[in-house]
C-alpha cells in the first residue's frame, strides 16, 4: 500500500477540491492538525462503506487488482476516493449486478456532486509513522490509511469499485453451489461395484 503520510502535493490535490484552496493551505499550515470538509464531484467522488467491508474491498483492490486512491477511515467507516462521476455510476451498477437485493454487500454511501465530507488533516496518519511524518492525534476520529501523495493521484472509478465490493461480499460470505455436506450421512465408494 502506499504511505499514509499526506504531502505538499497531496494537500495542493485536496484543496484544490475547494472553493478556496489557497486559503485550505493556509489553514493546514497554521493547525495541519485540522480537518476540513471538502466538497465532491469535481475532483473526486468519496465511496463510504463500513469499516471491515472496507478493510476487505482495500484487500482486494492492493491483492488482486490496481491498488486504490486515497482511502481515510472517518467514524467507524471507510472512505474511498474514487473518480470524479463514480457516486452517480456505482449504485446503478451494484442495481443492475443484483447484489443490492442479495445483502452480501452493505449498503456504499455515494457522495459526488453536491456532497460535501469531511478529510482527514494533512497529519492525521495510520500508524506506523515514519519521523518525517509525524502524526497528530485523530483528534475528529479521522485518519488516512492511504493518503494523497501527488497532484494527481490515480483514482479507482465505479467498474473497479464494483469488482473490488463483489469479491470482498465473496471473500466475507463463501459461496457455494454444491450443498452443505450432511456431517452423519454414510458414504459409499460406488467405483468399487463389480
Amino acid at each position: 500500500m502506499s504511505s499514509a503520510c499526506v504531502t505538499a502535493d497531496g494537500a495542493a490535490w485536496l484543496a484544490s477540491a475547494g472553493t478556496y484552496p489557497r486559503s485550505t493551505l493556509a489553514l493546514w499550515d497554521e493547525r495541519p492538525e485540522a480537518p476540513v470538509v471538502l466538497p465532491c464531484g469535481s475532483v473526486f467522488d468519496v465511496v463510504s462503506v463500513p469499516a471491515v467491508f472496507g478493510r476487505l474491498m482495500l484487500d482486494r483492490l492492493w491483492g488482486d487488482g490496481p491498488g486504490s486512491g486515497p482511502v481515510a477511515v472517518f467514524r467507524g467507516r471507510t472512505l474511498l476516493f474514487a473518480a470524479p462521476g463514480t457516486a452517480q455510476r456505482l449504485p446503478s451498477l451494484l442495481r443492475w449486478e443484483e447484489y443490492d437485493r442479495k445483502g452480501a454487500i452493505p449498503p456504499l454511501l455515494c457522495h459526488g456532486t453536491g456532497d460535501a465530507v469531511t478529510v482527514p488533516s494533512v497529519r492525521d496518519a495510520a500508524p506506523p509513522v515514519s519521523p518525517t511524518c509525524p502524526a497528530a492525534p485523530a483528534l475528529s476520529g479521522t485518519r488516512w490509511l492511504v493518503a494523497p501523495d501527488t497532484r494527481q493521484p490515480w483514482l479507482p472509478g465505479p467498474e473497479i469499485l464494483l469488482w473490488a465490493a463483489v469479491r470482498a461480499a465473496r471473500a466475507a460470505v463463501r459461496i457455494s453451489i454444491f450443498p452443505p455436506q450432511d456431517q452423519d450421512a454414510k458414504v459409499y465408494d460406488a467405483s468399487r461395484r463389480r
